[in-house]
C-alpha cells in the first residue's frame, strides 16, 4: 500500500509532470495505486496524492469495484454543463462540501497498455476525473470553497494529524 497524503501537505500543491512512456514501473505504480484506492476505500486517486509527481490518475466508480480506470497525462478537451456534487478526497479525509463543476467532460489520456484514448463522461465519472486532475494541477477541491470554510477544513485536518484519526476513518 502507498501513503495518502494528508492536506495540508504541501506536496499535494506540485504540479505533475507528463508521463514520457508507459513501462513495467508505471504498471507496476498504476497497480499499487489501484490497490491503494480500493483499500482506502475510494473511487479516484491521483498519483500526487502518493508524493509522486507524475501525471497518473486511477479511478473506479462502478459499485462492485470492478471497473478500473487509468488516465496517464490526462487532457479535459470538451465540458458542458454545470453541476453540483457532494465532494470528498483521500487526501481530507471526513470531509464532504457541495462543488460546482461542468456536468460532462471528453478527456483524452494513455491507458495501462500506453494506448492514447477519449472518452466522455458524465455524473459521478465526470466529477471524479475533475477532481483527480485537479490533483495533477497542484489544486485541491478546497480551493473552491470561501477562505473561510478552507482555513476551518486546514485546522481540523491539522488536527488530525497532531492528535491521530478516529478509529471511524
Amino acid at each position: 500500500m502507498l501513503d495518502i497524503l494528508i492536506y495540508p501537505d504541501t506536496q499535494l500543491r506540485k504540479i505533475a509532470s507528463p508521463v514520457a512512456n508507459v513501462d513495467g514501473k508505471t504498471v507496476d505504480f498504476v497497480d499499487n495505486m489501484l490497490k491503494t484506492m480500493y483499500d482506502a476505500p475510494g473511487v479516484g486517486l491521483a498519483a500526487t496524492q502518493v508524493g509522486v509527481h507524475s501525471r497518473i490518475v486511477v479511478i473506479d466508480v462502478s459499485e462492485e469495484c470492478d471497473s478500473p480506470l487509468t488516465l496517464i497525462n490526462p487532457k479535459i478537451l470538451e465540458f458542458e454543463g454545470e453541476a453540483e456534487t457532494q465532494e470528498g478526497c483521500l487526501s481530507i479525509p471526513e470531509v464532504y462540501e457541495k462543488i460546482k463543476r461542468p456536468e460532462s467532460v471528453r478527456v483524452s489520456a494513455i491507458d495501462r497498455d500506453g494506448e492514447p484514448y477519449e472518452m466522455d463522461a458524465d455524473g459521478l465519472l465526470a466529477c471524479c476525473i475533475q477532481h483527480e486532475i485537479d490533483h495533477l494541477d497542484g489544486k485541491l477541491f478546497v480551493d473552491y470553497l470561501s477562505p473561510l470554510k478552507r482555513n476551518r477544513i486546514r485546522k481540523k485536518m491539522l488536527k488530525f494529524i497532531r492528535d491521530g484519526f478516529p478509529e471511524s476513518s
